[in-house]
């Protein structure tokens, strides 16, 4: 591991390429644990290069490099918000001395638990708006069965137009898409996951009997665990 700077403790950093993110993760957190120092780096060229040519060694060393800058700048954890980049985000853990969270990890072992569960039928179905997301998350999902020892299948799609829907400035249309197609895709699921982080508000919309699963909440909560934070201030 690399022997840079270790971040101060109680300091979370975080890695978006979605610009709307960073209210959004700054609103969880001060829920989970007010007053925690955060620091966030915005870079869009990533999702923008995953999303036209996959994760190349360029996105990678641009996700090491940040990942360094934050915990330079005192973060004591980082987490990586873009699924898209989860894998790169996991090529970096490896070269840095603070801990460095997938958004979507904690969301996988949820989904694959509950396909295990005693009477389910061993399904999970992952959705996503941009097939720049769908592997990562997928091949997440398929791993976390893999180390749980469980028989589950993975089902996963783009949901068709919701990504143009959202670039064009309409939200609701975005929403209302990954509703539908949560709806289709529960009906053969134990659990539906939803992969992007800029799907959760589509979650409320879905009236499904299955959980759908979205990355933020078990993300935070992760980030804030790896702080050791008890959800006080400090």
């Amino acid at each position: 591991m690399d022997g840079g700077v270790t971040g101060e403790a109680g300091t979370a950093g975080l890695l978006h390429t979605v610009p709307a993110l960073a209210a959004r993760f700054d609103a969880d957190l001060d829920a989970a644990a007010p007053g925690i120092r955060r620091v966030h780096v915005v870079d869009g060229w990533l999702l923008a290069t995953a999303v036209a040519t996959g994760v190349t060694p360029a996105v990678e060393a641009a996700v090491l490099a940040h990942v360094r800058h934050l915990a330079a700048a005192g973060a004591s954890a980082v987490l990586v918000t873009c699924s898209s980049i989860g894998e790169a985000a996991e090529a970096a853990a490896a070269q840095v001395e603070v801990p460095v969270l997938r958004v979507d990890a904690p969301m996988a072992r949820d989904a694959v638990a509950r396909a295990a569960a005693p009477g389910a039928r061993g399904s999970v179905a992952v959705l996503a708006t941009l097939a720049s997301t769908l592997g990562p998350t997928g091949r997440l999902v398929e791993r976390a069965a893999r180390d749980a020892g469980a028989a589950v299948a993975v089902e996963a799609r783009v949901v068709e137009g919701a990504a143009a829907a959202r670039d064009a400035g309409d939200g609701d249309r975005a929403d209302e898409l990954v509703a539908r197609a949560v709806a289709e895709a529960a009906a053969g699921a134990d659990a539906v996951v939803l992969a992007q982080a800029s799907m959760a508000g589509a979650a409320a919309r879905a009236d499904v009997a299955v959980p759908v699963l979205t990355s933020p909440a078990g993300g935070v909560a992760a980030l804030v665990g790896a702080l050791g934070v008890d959800g006080g201030a400090r």
